[in-house]
């Protein structure tokens, strides 16, 4: 569910009308509704309050929008957060989320990183490698801390989702190798500087299918049994995330909160460990939507061109991962064409849909991109010198910038030309 909705024939966002955010904002704009990511977060914890051993941690995914405003409406709601950089930690502290509910996740840890994070007082670091607890120790032991680890293990199980966001499989990057995961546990305890807690598993993003999700938990129980009967304290079960959103609205639904917590529920009997949980898309996904205008309709062979104003370095998923999304007019007049929607890029893979059936539109008119609220504004780029585009917030009647559109004369002068540069060689 979410409050992007029709009112007098025209869409809006809880009580604001988005023709009013187009005309005082300019497009393309994204827009949040805070009602939409309030409801989801209170939804999947209620779903999974009563699992596991104690309360559950559920770390939203920063990466999946790391708006400060997204991120504070979160943080109320006593979300945690899960993290793969220096710089998500300081959103996550920013927006008041305490260390000690943030999860430090990603291969690529630096030394620089890691003393950040245990200065911060972050709550688990997610290991990937044995290369990585060994650098994680050293950090550790030069400031007299012991840091609080599990190691992230890849159960080689296939998700079943596209190929550019599967990481549970043996040939992606993350984690250690499930059957090298003893070893590598025997070694990190044997390492100053370090406290082994956990164990952590993600298999993918974007998951329709609880099946995979099943298969790697089994595998993990079984692990968790190993490491105890190793001798191994083994106290949190971070599941991860991954649980899709409706895209399509013609697809089946994916799973519910309340269905995965079920699964849940069974495949961690016995565990007696805290369990964590990684949610992003499934809680910020359909809560915004990416506002852009009509620039002009082109005619085309098979199709008309319809030219929007927000372009590829606005909303990377369809060129990166053949995304799917909803397109709708703000104001549809009830007919209905077939059209190539793509923007203004200077890149055949600005092309947003192609032979889409959607509401007919023309120049000037606003259309609205769905289900834009994860993986979309924190993926834009300056390409082809377009100003990042601006996030907005609505809360019932009322809304704000919460990122501006900086002017192009920003980006210039962020620009350091030497001097030797001016003059002919």
């Amino acid at each position: 569910m979410d409050h992007f909705e029709l009112r007098g024939g025209a869409m809006h966002a809880e009580d604001v009308a988005l023709a009013e955010i187009a005309d005082a904002v300019g497009t393309p704009v994204y827009v949040y509704s805070a009602a939409t990511i309030r409801r989801h977060a209170r939804v999947f914890a209620r779903a999974v309050g009563r699992l596991g051993m104690g309360a559950p941690l559920v770390a939203f995914a920063v990466k999946a929008n790391p708006n400060a405003a997204v991120l504070s409406v979160l943080a109320a709601e006593g979300c945690g957060a899960d993290v793969v950089s220096g710089g998500e930690i300081a959103r996550a502290l920013a927006a008041g989320i305490p260390g000690e509910r943030i999860i430090f996740s990603g291969v690529g840890k630096t030394a620089e990183e890691m003393g950040y994070a245990l200065d911060a007082g972050v709550g688990q670091f997610n290991l990937e490698s044995e290369e990585e607890a060994e650098a994680l120790s050293a950090v550790a032991c030069a400031r007299g801390a012991a840091a609080p680890v599990a190691f992230r293990v890849n159960p080689d199980v296939d998700a079943g989702t596209h190929a550019k966001i599967s990481t549970g499989k043996s040939e992606n990057k993350f984690g250690i190798p499930y059957d090298q995961a003893l070893a590598a546990y025997a070694r990190a305890a044997a390492l100053p500087g370090l406290a082994v807690r956990g164990v952590a598993v993600h298999i993918g993003s974007q998951l329709v299918d609880l099946g995979p999700l099943a298969a790697a938990f089994a595998r993990i129980g079984g692990l968790i049994a190993d490491l105890r009967a190793a001798g191994h304290t083994i106290v949190t079960a971070d599941l991860g995330g991954g649980l899709g959103v409706p895209y399509d609205p013609v697809l089946p639904p994916p799973p519910t909160p309340d269905a995965y917590a079920a699964m849940v529920d069974g495949a961690t009997a016995g565990w007696n460990a805290r369990l964590m949980f990684e949610p992003g898309r499934l809680i910020v996904g359909n809560a915004g939507v990416l506002l852009t205008r009509v620039v002009r309709v082109k005619p085309g062979v098979a199709a008309p061109f319809v030219i929007v104003d927000a372009g590829m370095n606005d909303l990377m998923r369809p060129a990166l991962y053949d995304a799917w999304h909803d397109i709708r007019a703000v104001t549809p007049s009830g007919e209905r064409f077939v059209a190539n929607i793509v923007g203004p890029v200077c890149e055949t893979g600005d092309t947003f849909a192609t032979g889409r059936t959607m509401d007919a539109v023309t120049g000037g008119d606003l259309v609205a991109f769905m289900t834009a609220g994860a993986y979309a504004a924190t993926m834009a780029s300056t390409y082809n010198s377009r100003p990042l585009t601006p996030e907005v917030m609505v809360s019932g009647s009322q809304w704000a910038i919460v990122r501006r559109r900086l002017p192009i004369e920003a980006l210039i002068a962020a620009d350091d030309v030497p001097e030797w540069a001016r003059t002919a060689a």
